[in-house]
């Protein structure tokens, strides 16, 4: 076997030694949450910065949700344990709050990615006596969606057009 094969079938079996719970989890792709909300997160940049959409299926107020941007940081991951990372949420004119997440991404012994967090979300109040009911504390866990890459949120986002349209 000349040294290219044999650099080429190492190359092959490498990943085949490392156990699902050794794997990287990388926060780049589309996820889903228990409420079926769902993320897609670009590709990080070399900062660890990172941009993205969310699409929810909660609403305060039971308005049509439109896809939202997102914008975050990973901290560089540690040979040890997968990377913690933070992103805000403007939802997008459907809301007058804002949600912060923090997490870390795990990888579990069968190799399913998971995003752990949990969030803030502040909604505008008209009063500092109102303030007290402003702040509303979650959880959430958000697995890998396997999903083509791009624009996949608006695709599935709802048509809130119809949805305000009067019955005929």
């Amino acid at each position: 076997m000349g040294s290219g094969a044999f650099a080429l079938a190492l190359a092959l079996a490498l990943p085949a030694c490392v156990s699902p719970a050794e794997r990287k989890c990388q926060l780049s792709g589309v996820w889903r949450n228990e409420q079926d909300s769902l993320m897609e997160i670009s590709a990080l940049a070399n900062d660890g910065g990172f941009q993205g959409q969310y699409l929810t299926r909660v609403t305060l107020a039971g308005g049509c949700p439109r896809v939202s941007p997102l914008k975050g940081a990973q901290q560089q991951p540690s040979e040890a344990a997968g990377p913690t990372f933070a992103f805000t949420v403007r939802w997008d004119t459907f809301s007058n709050a804002t949600t912060t997440f923090v997490g870390q991404c795990f990888v579990d012994t069968s190799g399913r990615e998971m995003l752990s967090t949990t969030w803030l979300l502040r909604e505008a109040v008209g009063s500092l006596e109102e303030d007290w009911k402003a702040t509303r504390v979650g959880r959430n866990v958000f697995t890998r969606k396997r999903a083509p890459k791009g624009g996949i949120l608006h695709s599935l986002s709802p048509s809130c057009e119809d949805a305000a349209s009067p019955a005929p």
